[in-house]
């Protein structure tokens, strides 16, 4: 294994499947499956998911919500989706441990570096809900956090496209792929890779972010493996 402790980015969108919102179960169960063999592997897995399939905080502002309320609200959702993902985690015979940004006792535990090394450590899928904890910040950002608080070999940023393009590959045709790209070429191109508070924070601490496609079985377990897909920012 190429990689031997990760930190895996979901958007909450791909949790709609083909719906609307919400959340899915086959796609769920899909994607809890892919973990499996990853952690089958002696893989410590850490995973952040987003919220966007209930609520996005800054589309909230735009439609009129508080920020500050709107972003929080945000955060509630990455909870729901995470005890979705714990809950069929377990299903599956997976070991898994809930931490949290924002306190929320009852149904999980409030999240430190520390913490999170050691449920890893116990061979625990770590799920870390509830962004940073604070408005103004992305699960963008508190994935880099997070891998940066666990000491992660990488981020992988998991999406429905199979990597960095030059432009948008869904809407321009000609779009080219990048297999490759340092973060100072990221950073002059322009790519929207992740919001720059996360990227910045990735590039300052030398933490690599692989963006690679999601949807196709199997996928995870060979990039772990260090198979050439996605797009690798170094």
């Amino acid at each position: 294994m190429k990689y031997k402790k990760v930190l895996l980015k979901l958007s909450g969108e791909a949790l709609m499947g083909n719906g609307q919102y919400g959340i899915d179960p086959k796609t769920l169960t899909i994607y809890c499956d892919e973990i499996k063999q990853v952690v089958e592997q002696n893989v410590r897995v850490a995973v952040v998911i987003g919220g966007g399939n209930i609520f996005r905080g800054l589309e909230g502002a735009a439609r009129g919500f508080d920020r500050v309320q709107g972003d929080y609200m945000g955060m509630l959702a990455t909870v729901i989706n995470s005890m979705a993902l714990q809950g069929e985690l377990e299903k599956q015979g997976m070991k898994t441990k809930l931490l949290s940004g924002l306190f929320i006792d009852r149904i999980a535990e409030s999240t430190s570096g520390r913490k999170a090394k050691k449920y890893l450590d116990e061979g625990k899928v770590v799920i870390i809900a509830g962004g940073t904890g604070n408005p103004f910040f992305t699960t963008d950002t508190a994935s880099a956090l997070r891998a940066v608080e666990i000491g992660a070999d990488v981020l992988l940023k998991g999406t429905r496209v199979d990597g960095v393009y030059t432009a948008d590959p869904e809407k321009d045709p000609d779009a080219v792929k990048y297999e490759r790209l340092s973060f100072d070429e990221a950073y002059r191109k322009q790519l929207k890779i992740m919001d720059m508070t996360a990227f910045t924070l990735c590039m300052e601490n030398k933490l690599p972010i692989l963006v690679f496609d999601m949807n196709i079985r199997g996928n995870l377990l060979k990039v772990v493996k260090g198979e050439p897909i996605g797009t690798l920012v170094s």
